[in-house]
């Protein structure tokens, strides 16, 4: 019974590490705004030679985050090229 709580117990503290390391990671990675991340997708798409205007960037509000993408006039779906993401909370 004594190495069964051990085991569970490593199982915590395994699975809260890397619940720590997780937000850690989401946290520290990210711009800081939407407003920010808007502003660094506008300046990549700016070193793009968007001649024929199939180049933009998009806020998707649902992921948190500014989309450059490539689309193309064949009715197929656009190309992501870069994920701008911001932190929400």
């Amino acid at each position: 019974m004594d190495i069964l709580m051990k085991i569970v117990n490593l199982v915590f503290q395994v699975f809260f590490l890397l619940l720590f390391l997780l937000g850690l990671i989401y946290f520290l990675t990210g711009y800081d705004s939407a407003f920010e991340a808007d502003q660094f997708c506008h300046s990549t798409l700016s070193t793009y030679d968007n001649v024929s205007g199939n180049y933009g960037c998009d806020h998707d509000t649902e992921t948190h985050q500014w989309i450059l993408y490539e689309s193309n006039d064949n009715k197929m779906p656009a190309k992501i090229i870069k994920k701008f993401r911001y932190k929400f909370l």
